[in-house]
């Protein structure tokens, strides 16, 4: 008996993957993205953990950073970052009272549906055993790989691993050229990574000029998982309004000029607008990712700068609007027009868009097929990538 235990103890321990990504709670796309990760490692017959990381970068490499960059962009990068205006009626503990409220929100989310770590690893603390924990590691998706965001750290290109373990699903770069300072280590680490793929065509160019591998381009993982996958964890949005709407989610702000546009689209209809992660409007701010993808399911239209809005329009079948990110100064279009290419849907771009209802009209009949095959495209990587017999 003891010694049955103890092989089932080896199976289960040989079939573990841990997971490395941003560990953002206060980002849709960042909690989604994770979840589904999880889900996909799952269906694969593997138990699966997030582990929790907490890249440390050194003062001197972060102020030599500040040091190369121009004013105005440290101080548009800074607002990007918070995602949210100051406005003139609330003071700050409100402000903060509020970000508290949707932290809190999202960890809840995360505590009910992403098993994580009860550890945080960082660039100064990493178990010396932690390579021999799990059969494989997989880092990605979201932009893990953008040294804008993470100021490039060896964690996310798991150097902790042994080679063979280093897997890469559909990480993002985030930007289409790599500064000239992260070259070297970049280089180093992606040619020790056993297994790489990436989720946009930019970012195969800039693994191919690193180290001269062809890697795959694979969608994200929430394209993985059905819609009926999706809403079995979504909750009706509390603040949602009873009749129809139009639904915006801006993480650059909107700009005035999108704005005047957006009032025209409802001028003469009877749909009310609702605005994500708009601080102003209090209720709808703090709302949390299981609404998010209720919010998005039941809105009329999706007009928004975030790839994850696109990626949930997709798999809703909802009309959608893609716009440039406003203030973006390192730009991060190669990922949305990545997806838009491969999907086919180029023309759901603002620019595009030559009348108002154009916005309510779009054509998913050929995506299905797409879908399905990309599907079996990341599916085939992955079971090639850690080692599952009868991968085709």
């Amino acid at each position: 008996m003891m010694i049955l235990y103890l092989v089932k103890g080896i199976v289960s321990y040989l079939k573990k993957i841990g997971i490395i990504t941003i560990n953002d709670y206060s980002n849709y796309g960042n909690r989604l993205q994770n979840y589904a990760t999880q889900e996909v490692l799952k269906s694969l017959g593997f138990e699966v953990e997030t582990i929790v990381n907490s890249p440390k970068q050194r003062i001197r490499d972060m102020f030599n950073k500040a040091r190369k960059m121009q004013i105005n962009e440290l101080i548009i990068k800074v607002f990007q970052k918070i995602r949210y205006k100051l406005f003139k009626t609330s003071g700050e503990k409100k402000i903060e009272m509020l970000n508290e409220i949707r932290i809190n929100k999202f960890r809840n989310f995360t505590n009910d549906n992403i098993l994580e770590t009860p550890y945080v690893i960082s660039n100064d603390n990493i178990p010396s055993d932690l390579g021999e924990k799990y059969s494989a590691f997989i880092v990605g998706s979201d932009q893990v790989w953008n040294p804008n965001f993470r100021m490039s750290s060896f964690i996310d290109f798991l150097t902790f691993a042994p080679k063979k373990k280093r897997i890469a699903y559909a990480a993002s770069f985030g930007i289409s050229t790599l500064p000239e300072e992260y070259v070297y280590d970049y280089s180093r680490w992606l040619s020790e990574m056993e297994h790489i793929s990436v989720r946009e065509d930019t970012g195969a160019k800039i693994v191919k000029k690193l180290t001269g591998k062809n890697v795959e381009v694979l969608i994200d993982p929430t394209l993985m998982l059905t819609k009926e996958q999706w809403l079995s964890i979504s909750r009706p949005a509390i603040c949602k309004p009873d009749k129809s709407y139009l639904l915006t989610y801006f993480l650059g702000g909107i700009s005035s000029e999108s704005r005047v546009w957006i009032n025209s689209i409802v001028k003469n209809t009877d749909l009310d607008i609702v605005n994500l992660v708009d601080i102003e409007d209090e209720r709808r701010y703090i709302a949390d990712p299981a609404e998010f993808l209720d919010y998005i399911n039941s809105c009329e239209a999706f007009l928004t700068d975030s790839f994850h809005g696109v990626a949930f329009s997709i798999l809703f079948k909802k009309p959608f609007i893609i716009f440039e990110r406003n203030g973006d100064i390192h730009s991060m279009n190669s990922r949305i027009d990545t997806l838009l290419s491969k999907f086919k849907l180029e023309e759901r771009k603002y620019e595009n868009i030559k009348n108002n209802n154009e916005v309510f009209t779009i054509d998913y009949s050929h995506v299905p097929r797409i879908l399905e095959s990309e599907r079996k495209k990341a599916l085939d990587y992955l079971k090639n990538s850690l080692d599952i017999k009868g991968a085709k």
